[in-house]
This record gives structure tokens, C-alpha cells and sequence, in this order.
């Protein structure tokens, strides 16, 4: 009969079937069902309070509405603009120019023919992701110290130059802290690129060179092409933090310098200092609930230009 659908119904009884002989499979599946549930949605009871006063004598339930004066004090400050633009800008870079150098260095670790070798070259551009934020505010110190730094003493002064007092210097830290975050992450993103290219049928490649294709050809004409999927999906992932920033890096690696707040204040910054000052959980959280509804949106506009563009490379 035309128009008509045959769907497949499983009764009661198939279902009980299905779950008894995957019984265990269940069980395995029990104890990251339990984290997800306590770590992920037990503490959105807490995004209420982005909507009340908050008093610790009352506590979470009882403390008063008072709609979105929470989210209104975000706005109403003066360095509203500033922390938004940098938070904004930042992660564009961060995310364009980090994806850049880490397709970069993926395509060289694939270049390295021995094994042991790329092993090595991965743990040791793996390592600046896996080092404390705290340290690494503490070798930058040590760079750019304006008494003892590295910069200063090797670098400038043997050259004839003055030394400069770098956290005194709001224009040069957008470069130190675009560096510093290329450095620290491009080892993670680079991983996951090659392991992507790897994967990638290596008669492609012997098709490419017996038709007289060069290293160079076979890199624009074969790997960036097959790199696209997942490129697209991590850089909509990584916007879905675009209003989220790394605390350490923009308030351990410049000291929380206040020359330097114009160039180094963002969101999460912002919001911790005016906690440090006012002690209110309502604008904390207010700001975090802000920043995940933004980034929810950013992800659902950037997915459905891709998939109006390019369906098959489309997240969801």
C-alpha cells in the first residue's frame, strides 16, 4: 500500500529480553551514569541562584528572587566592554591561530618516519599542556622580570638597549599571552590531528606520488582536504567556550598587574575580583550561566551554517 510505513515496535516482553542479556553491560554503564548525574546536573539546582540575592543564613531556597539584577551588574560596570571585547577576541585567536600551528605541527610528526622519534617529539609537545598554570606564570616571571629576566638581561641589554619593565607594558602582553597559550596547548590539539592524518588510507597518498605529486601537493591537495571534518567539529567545540577564558593564564601569567587590567581582564577574571571585593555568589553565578547560554548559542549558529553549507561535516 503506498504511503504506508512499516515500523518495528519491540513489545514488552522483547524489551525485558534485550535488557536481561545486556545486563551487564548495564552495570558497567552504572557508575558513569552516577557521576554524570551528580557532577553535571545535581549542581544545576545551584543556577537559581543566579536569579537571587543569596544569603547564607537562608540558604539556596529561601533566599529572595530578585530577577536579573544579577546579570544587569555585568553591563553596568565600566569595564563591561573591555572584559567582553578581550574575552572575545582572545579566543578568536586562540582558537583560528591555534588550529593553524597545531595542523602545522601534526603534519610534521607525520613527515618523522621512525617511530621512536615521533614518540619522543609527542610527549615533549605534550608536556607544556600538562604543566600547572601556576608554573608557568613563574617561567614567564623569569623571562620578563624587569630586574633579572631573560629578555632584559640576554637580549636586550647586551644589544644596547633599555631594559623594559614588561608588566608595566599593557601593549606587548596580547603577544606574551597569545604565545604563552599557543605554547601550552598546541601540543594536545596536535595530537589529535595526527591521529586523525594516520588514520587516513595510505593508498591515496601512493596513488598521489606515482602520478608525480610533491610533498607540498599531497599536503594541500589530499591532507587538508581530509583534515576538514575534523577540524570544523574541534572549532565548534572550542566556540562553545568563546566566553569562557583560561583564569590562570589572563590572572596567574601577568600577576594580576593592575597596568595591566585593560589588556588582561576578562570575564572570569572580572567576576573573581569583584567576589574577592563583594563576596556576592548571585553575579558569580549569574556570569557562568551568562557565559554557557552564550556559548550555547554560538555552537548552535556555527553548526547550523555548517550543516546549511556542508551537511556531512556538520556536528549534529
Amino acid at each position: 500500500m503506498r504511503g504506508k510505513v512499516n515500523q518495528y515496535k519491540p513489545s514488552g516482553k522483547s524489551i525485558k529480553k534485550r535488557l536481561y542479556r545486556d545486563r551487564f553491560l548495564y552495570l558497567l554503564a552504572v557508575p558513569s551514569f552516577l557521576y554524570l548525574i551528580i557532577n553535571n546536573y545535581m549542581p544545576m539546582v545551584g543556577l537559581t541562584l543566579a536569579f537571587k540575592n543569596y544569603s547564607f543564613a537562608k540558604g539556596i531556597f529561601a533566599s529572595k528572587w530578585c530577577g536579573l539584577k544579577n546579570f544587569t551588574y555585568l553591563f553596568g560596570s565600566k569595564w563591561a566592554w573591555i572584559m567582553f571585547r578581550n574575552t572575545i577576541l582572545y579566543n578568536l585567536v586562540f582558537i583560528f591561530a591555534g588550529t593553524a600551528f597545531s595542523i602545522f605541527v601534526a603534519i610534521l610528526l607525520n613527515e618523522i618516519k621512525r617511530a621512536r622519534l615521533q614518540k619522543i617529539y609527542q610527549i615533549l609537545i605534550l608536556i607544556p599542556y600538562l604543566v600547572s598554570t601556576v608554573l608557568i606564570g613563574y617561567l614567564v616571571f623569569a623571562f620578563f622580570s624587569d630586574a633579572n629576566g631573560f629578555v632584559n638581561k640576554s637580549l636586550i641589554e647586551p644589544l644596547g638597549g633599555e631594559a623594559v619593565d614588561w608588566y608595566l607594558t599593557p601593549a606587548a602582553w596580547p603577544f606574551i599571552l597569545t604565545f604563552v597559550q599557543l605554547w601550552r596547548s598546541f601540543g594536545y590539539q596536535s595530537i589529535v590531528f595526527f591521529a586523525t592524518i594516520i588514520g587516513f588510507d595510505r593508498a591515496l597518498y601512493e596513488a598521489a606520488i606515482m602520478d608525480g605529486a610533491s610533498p607540498l601537493q599531497q599536503i594541500t591537495k589530499l591532507t587538508l582536504p581530509l583534515l576538514k571534518p575534523t577540524v570544523i567539529i574541534l572549532v565548534i567545540m572550542s566556540l562553545g567556550r568563546m566566553f569562557s577564558t583560561d583564569f590562570g593564564l589572563f590572572y596567574q601569567v601577568p600577576q594580576d598587574t593592575g597596568m595591566l587590567y585593560e589588556v588582561t581582564t576578562t570575564i572570569d577574571t572580572f567576576v573573581y575580583r569583584a567576589l574577592m571585593t563583594d563576596h556576592d555568589i548571585g553575579r558569580s553565578l549569574a556570569a557562568g550561566f551568562l557565559q554557557s547560554v552564550l556559548g550555547f548559542a554560538v555552537v548552535m549558529v556555527t553548526n547550523f551554517i555548517v550543516r546549511k553549507a556542508e551537511p556531512d561535516n556538520a556536528l549534529f
